[in-house]
C-alpha cells in the first residue's frame, strides 16, 4: 500500500477515555499532564498541526495564517447531536509586510508568540523550590536586560529599579533620587519582621494606608508625579489610569502594590546571568505547552493532531454530555471534556450534580468580559536602543495621547533568544481596550513613538528617512501584525472551557483558572479539603516548572499530583 492509500485520519484506540482535551494551549496542556499522572486516561486532540493554540510561537506564514482564519466568521458543523462551533477570538487583524524581498529567506527563522508580550520574574517563590530541589542547573532562559519608560516624543527613560540604578540615573535630580530611596526603605521597613524597627519616618505603613488606594499614599508620600508613574506602570505595572476616577478601572490598594514591588525589587540582580527582574524562554512562550505536552505524554496521554471535532455527543437519557465525534466519523467517549476556547457549544447539556464542589462550579471570569487585549508584533532592522537586545517598554496612560486611559507594554527580543534570524529583532505589544477603534488608537500610538526612536538612531540607513533615492535603502520596520483578542470566559463543568491568554505579562491568573479546572476534573472526591496551603503549593510548582528546563519542572508539579491523589484516595 502507497502513501497515498493510507485513509487521512487513523483510527484511535481505545475509545473510551477518562478525559477528552480539545486545544493544546498552556492552560489545556496543564491538565493534560496532571490528569495522566493522576492515573486518569487523557485524550489531547488538536485541529492544528502544531502544538500550543493560542500560547504557541509560530513562523511568520503560520501566525499570520493562524491569526485569519481564527478571525473568520463562525463555522458551524451540521450533525445531528450537539453542534461545535467555532467563534472568532480575534479581529480586525492587520498584516503588512514592508521587505518581502528581505523576510522571504527568512520566514520559518521566526518563533513568533501569539499571546506576547509574556515575561517573568526571577524572585517568584516557584523559583526557591527550583533552587531547592537542584532544578536551577537546567535552566534555559536569558534575561531582559532592562526595562524603559517612554513618551509620545520618542523618547525612552531607564526605570530606576535598583541603588545602584537610582544612583547612575542622569535623567533623576538628587531631590528625585532621595525621595525614591526613602520610598524604598520605608517598603523594605514595612516588611521586615522586626517590630521595634521603624522606617525613617519614624512609622511603619499602617492598616488604614494599606488599605487605601495605592496612587494616593504614593501622593501622600510627597512623591512627584513621574516618579509616582515610574512606580505605577513600570515597577507594580498597574493596567488603567489609577489617577482617572471617572474610569475607575483596575486600582491598586496600597497592600497589592507593595506586594509587586515586592516582587520585583527582590528579582533584580537575583541571577548573575540576568541583569534586572525579568527573564524569557528561549525559542518563545511556546514552548511552556510543548514540555507539559511532553510530559504528559510520557504518562500516557494519546496526542493526535490535525484532527477537527465535529460535535459532541449526547446521552439520549440523561441528555449529559458522553463523547465527541472526530472528523474522521469515529465516536469516542468520555466522562469529561475540556474544550479550548475557540469552540462554544450552542445548545443545552445537562450538568453532573455538585453538591460538594458548589464552589467549583461556576464560571471563572478573569477580567471583564467586554474588555479586550489590543495586541501587535512587528519585525525591524534596528534596536530601539543600541546597546540593548532585549528590553521592556511601558508607555503610561496619558503618555501618548490625553485619552489614553491603559499601560501599553512593549517587549523586545533579539536573535539571543532564538526568536528571529540575527540582526533582527521582535517587538511585542499589548494593552486593554473596551472596543476596537480604541485598541487599534493604542498601538499605532505606541508603534509611532518607537518608529520615531528608530528612525533618529538609524538615520543613516533606515528608509523612513525621506529621501529621493531609496532604492538602494532597507527599511527599518519589516513586518507588522495588529489584532485584537477577546477575552473569553473559562468554566467548569462535565464540558468545560480554558480561558484565553489574558492582558498580563505573567501567568498568575490563567494558573489560579486552570487550578480550579484540575479541582473539578481530578480532585471531584476531595476538592473541598484543598486548602490554602495546597493552593499555594500547586502554584508554586506550576510556575517552577513554567520557568525551568521544561521536564524537570514539570516532574516536581505532577509529583505533587501524584501525591496529593494517593493521599486522598
Amino acid at each position: 500500500m502507497t502513501t497515498s492509500d493510507l485513509p487521512p485520519y487513523p483510527p484511535i484506540d481505545p475509545t473510551t477515555f477518562d478525559l477528552i482535551i480539545i486545544g493544546t494551549g498552556l492552560p489545556a496542556s496543564l491538565i493534560s499532564a496532571a490528569s495522566s499522572a493522576a492515573g486518569k486516561s487523557v485524550l489531547h486532540l488538536d485541529p492544528n498541526p502544531f502544538y500550543g493554540s493560542h500560547f504557541s510561537s509560530l513562523s511568520v506564514p503560520d501566525i499570520s495564517s493562524f491569526l485569519n482564519s481564527h478571525s473568520a466568521p463562525p463555522f458551524n458543523t451540521h450533525d445531528e447531536n450537539l453542534t461545535l462551533t467555532t467563534r472568532p477570538l480575534f479581529s480586525d487583524v492587520e498584516i503588512s509586510n514592508f521587505a518581502p524581498e528581505i523576510l522571504d529567506q527568512h520566514l520559518r527563522k521566526f518563533n513568533l508568540d501569539l499571546s506576547g508580550p509574556r515575561v517573568l520574574f526571577c524572585a517568584d517563590k516557584s523559583i526557591d523550590l527550583m533552587l531547592k530541589s537542584g532544578a536551577s542547573q537546567y535552566v534555559e532562559f536569558k534575561s531582559v536586560d532592562a526595562s524603559l519608560v517612554g513618551d509620545g516624543d520618542g523618547k525612552l527613560w531607564s526605570v530606576p529599579d535598583s541603588r545602584a540604578a537610582i544612583f547612575k540615573d542622569k535623567t533623576l535630580s538628587l531631590l528625585e533620587k532621595n525621595q525614591l530611596m526613602r520610598f524604598f526603605k520605608l517598603v523594605q521597613g514595612h516588611l521586615s519582621n522586626d517590630e521595634s524597627e521603624e522606617s525613617e519616618n519614624g512609622v511603619k505603613i499602617s492598616a488604614e494606608d494599606l488599605e487605601s488606594l495605592f496612587v494616593e499614599f504614593l501622593t501622600k508620600m510627597k512623591l512627584p508625579p513621574k516618579i509616582k508613574s515610574i512606580i505605577l506602570y513600570a515597577i507594580a505595572m498597574a493596567d488603567y489610569d489609577q489617577e482617572n476616577m471617572v474610569v475607575r478601572k483596575g486600582l491598586l490598594k496600597t497592600k497589592d502594590g507593595i506586594d509587586r514591588l515586592t516582587l520585583y525589587i527582590a528579582s533584580v540582580g537575583r541571577f548573575q546571568n540576568a541583569l534586572g527582574a525579568l527573564i524569557y524562554p528561549i525559542y518563545g512562550q511556546g514552548e511552556l505547552a510543548q514540555a507539559f505536552c511532553r510530559r504528559a505524554a510520557v504518562k500516557g496521554c494519546l496526542y493526535v493532531l490535525r484532527m477537527p471535532v465535529i460535535s459532541l455527543l449526547k446521552d439520549e437519557d440523561s441528555g449529559s454530555y458522553k463523547g465527541v465525534r472526530l472528523a474522521s466519523g469515529q465516536d469516542v467517549f468520555s466522562q469529561k471534556l475540556v474544550l479550548d476556547p475557540s469552540f462554544t457549544v450552542p445548545g443545552p447539556l445537562a450538568s453532573a450534580p455538585c453538591e460538594q464542589i458548589q464552589d467549583s462550579c461556576q464560571v471563572l471570569s478573569l477580567i471583564d468580559d467586554k474588555v479586550k487585549v489590543a495586541r501587535g508584533i512587528c519585525i525591524t532592522k534596528s534596536s530601539l536602543k543600541p546597546d540593548i537586545s532585549n528590553c521592556l517598554v511601558f508607555f503610561p496612560p496619558r503618555s501618548l495621547f490625553p485619552e489614553q486611559v491603559t499601560s501599553i507594554r512593549v517587549l523586545q527580543l533579539s536573535s539571543n533568544l532564538a526568536v528571529c534570524p540575527l540582526g533582527m529583532f521582535v517587538l511585542y505589544f499589548s494593552a486593554l481596550c473596551d472596543e476596537v477603534n480604541q485598541g487599534k488608537k493604542l498601538l499605532h500610538a505606541a508603534l509611532n513613538a518607537l518608529m520615531k526612536l528608530l528612525v533618529s538612531g538609524n538615520a543613516e540607513n533606515s528608509s523612513t528617512v525621506q529621501s529621493e533615492d531609496t532604492e538602494h535603502v532597507e527599511p527599518t520596520l519589516l513586518w507588522s501584525a495588529l489584532y485584537i483578542q477577546e477575552l473569553t470566559k473559562g468554566q467548569f463543568e462535565s464540558v468545560s472551557s480554558t480561558p484565553m491568554p489574558d492582558g498580563n505579562l505573567n501567568y498568575n491568573d490563567l494558573l489560579d483558572a486552570t487550578e480550579k479546572v484540575l479541582r473539578f476534573h481530578i480532585f471531584v472526591k476531595f476538592v473541598s479539603s484543598i486548602n490554602c496551603s495546597t493552593h499555594y503549593h500547586f502554584t508554586s510548582l506550576v510556575l517552577a516548572s513554567l520557568m525551568c528546563s521544561p521536564a524537570l519542572g514539570v516532574l516536581y508539579f505532577i509529583s505533587w499530583i501524584v501525591n496529593m491523589y494517593v493521599s486522598k484516595s
